[in-house]
């Protein structure tokens, strides 16, 4: 009861200023190891750069995660090869089974097990959303960080 008191208190007397809060994305993980799928309108390749970039209507699949943009640049690891971050611009959707996510732009990275979204973000968890400027997801734990004028709706039980 007194948290809920808390949380009401700290809706009430919201200010404007840039605002902080954690929230716990246990639905979301991720593995690493797993196969990551791309579909895309068009690819390039630099081999100097050890990038690639997919561009329009770019579809990205790994295990439950899904990424949707109009551009991705694939960066791949010196050391082994395998892609290391995955950034993706141009209106950009994550989905899981549980959440789903959308912002300006998202940086994944797969080595550190991180993504990163910026840019009016707003996530959703069944009837509840929250926006902000920033949010840090660890994937490995499922939480996450948002900051930047953040704002939530929380859905409360039944009808």
């Amino acid at each position: 009861m007194n948290r809920l008191i808390a949380i009401c208190l700290a809706l009430t007397l919201a200010t404007p200023a840039l605002a902080q809060t954690n929230i716990n994305l246990g639905g979301i993980s991720a593995d690493p190891t797993a196969p990551v799928e791309v579909s895309a309108d068009s690819l390039s390749v630099d081999q100097d750069s050890g990038t690639a970039v997919f561009d329009g209507n770019v579809l990205i699949g790994q295990g439950d995660l899904r990424l949707s943009a109009g551009r991705v640049e694939v960066i791949y690891s010196d050391a082994t090869g395998d892609i290391a971050r995955l950034k993706a611009a141009g209106g950009v959707t994550f989905v899981t089974a549980t959440e789903a996510a959308e912002a300006q732009a998202a940086d994944y990275d797969l080595t550190a097990g991180t993504l990163v979204l910026s840019g009016e973000v707003l996530l959703t968890q069944g009837a509840s959303a929250l926006s902000a400027d920033e949010m840090r997801i660890n994937l490995t734990t499922g939480n996450a960080q948002m900051t930047g004028r953040v704002t939530t709706v929380f859905q409360q039980g039944g009808n």
